[in-house]
């Protein structure tokens, strides 16, 4: 009765408090995610032209290389997530249209961004030469919201999702339910510039980690911009704004992202609603191996949820009750058995260990017992001497 007890107490536990510590965002991922597509993009070579060049359907690859870093503990995970846009038409240097290495902290239950005094929740790295010795400097970016994965138990409910390169959180929606490899998923859907329509409405100016803007802002001839003017070699200064549009495949037991689709729109111009120079737009796809291991992370984490959180109560709890039952008729066979062999008359149960009783259940004093009636002789049996 004792083990049952324990049994039982240990299946409340796991279903409870135990279920709760271990779902988590794990402290070891280490993934690359890959999404394909194509887009338009803008041509680096064309930089030394005599015109800006923007080419059109160029195959486009984005990448996503995410480890752990420190602090990494019981209530936190800190995530480093190395992005990159390519063109896979060009070698090296000139394919590469966009870079960034993000830097958050999150909670580990939650999934939010966190921040404290010694750090500030997040931070990207200052760009580089590909040329430079120095070791990368970082530039703090508080972070809100979510930021490349959902919580736990993830509800059918709006989210704040942080994008990096506007450096601030916007709606992710729930928009239901799909199949993805087998896996029921929830689908959620982020617009940043855009609206549901697809429409630009209110584009984000591209925030620069340059000290001097660079990336953000860009002077240069007329002629380069394919301006006509008066004078070709006037200077015009154009913006660069940014605006994406994002759909999350999330499985909402772990919260792991099985599978994500990106637009995403870059481009110069002198209005925010008028584009003049694309940089890039373009719409990628995770492909099928990142979402082969994605759907496998999110199984395992289901898998062992699972196990601590339903398969071992369940499994305690039929022991525990067999052996509180067990216990409880092995205690009762074992005190009666006890009662029979030190007092025979307590025994009620119809069985006879010693002697007889009444049906009265009355003891029978010893000059009122019963004895054994012999029977009377006959005349004939008696001796002839003997008269009758």
């Amino acid at each position: 009765m004792g083990l049952g007890a324990a049994l039982l107490i240990a299946a409340l536990l796991l279903s409870t408090y135990t279920k709760g510590k271990i779902s988590k965002v794990p402290l070891d991922i280490d993934a690359t995610l890959v999404s394909d597509g194509t887009g338009t993009a803008f041509d680096p070579a064309s930089l030394n032209a005599d015109r800006f060049v923007v080419n059109e359907d160029v195959p486009l690859v984005q990448q996503q290389q995410i480890s752990v870093e420190s602090p990494a503990n019981a209530d936190v995970v800190t995530l480093q997530v190395g992005s990159s846009l390519r063109r896979t038409d060009q070698q090296q240097d000139n394919g590469l249209l966009l870079a960034m290495v993000d830097t958050v902290t999150l909670n580990r239950e939650t999934a939010m961004a966190v921040s404290s005094d010694s750090n500030p929740g997040g931070a990207v790295q200052k760009p580089r030469a590909i040329e430079d010795e120095e070791p990368p400097t970082n530039i703090a970016l508080p972070h809100e919201g979510l930021t490349y994965r959902f919580p736990f138990d993830t509800e059918k409910k709006t989210y704040p999702f942080f994008d990096p390169i506007a450096q601030k959180a916007f709606d992710a929606n729930y928009d239901g339910e799909e199949d993805v490899n087998g896996l029921t998923t929830y689908k959620f859907t982020q617009n940043v510039g855009f609206d549901a329509d697809g429409k630009l409405v209110d584009p984000v100016k591209y925030a620069s980690l340059y000290d001097d803007d660079a990336d953000s802002q860009a002077t240069a001839p007329a002629r380069l911009w394919g301006i006509e003017a008066e004078d070709p070699e006037e200077p015009i200064t154009m913006t660069r704004y940014y605006a994406a549009q994002r759909t999350f495949w999330v499985d909402p037991v772990s919260g792991t992202i099985v599978k994500q689709a990106d637009r995403g729109y870059h481009y110069y111009a002198r209005e925010a609603l008028e584009p003049e120079i694309t940089f890039a737009d373009y719409t990628v796809t995770s492909n099928e191996e990142t979402v082969e291991s994605q759907v496998a992370a999110a199984q395992d984490e289901r898998d062992r949820i699972a196990l601590w959180g339903r398969i071992l109560p369940i499994t305690f709890t039929a022991l525990g009750l067999v052996a509180l039952i067990g216990g409880a008729l092995l205690g009762a066979f074992a005190l009666r058995t006890e009662s029979m062999l030190t007092d025979p008359g307590l025994d009620d149960t119809g069985g006879r260990f010693f002697g007889h009783r009444d049906d009265d259940g009355e003891p029978v004093p010893g000059a009122e017992a019963k004895t054994e009636k012999l029977p009377a002789q006959r005349p004939s049996d008696l001796p002839p001497d003997k008269p009758v």
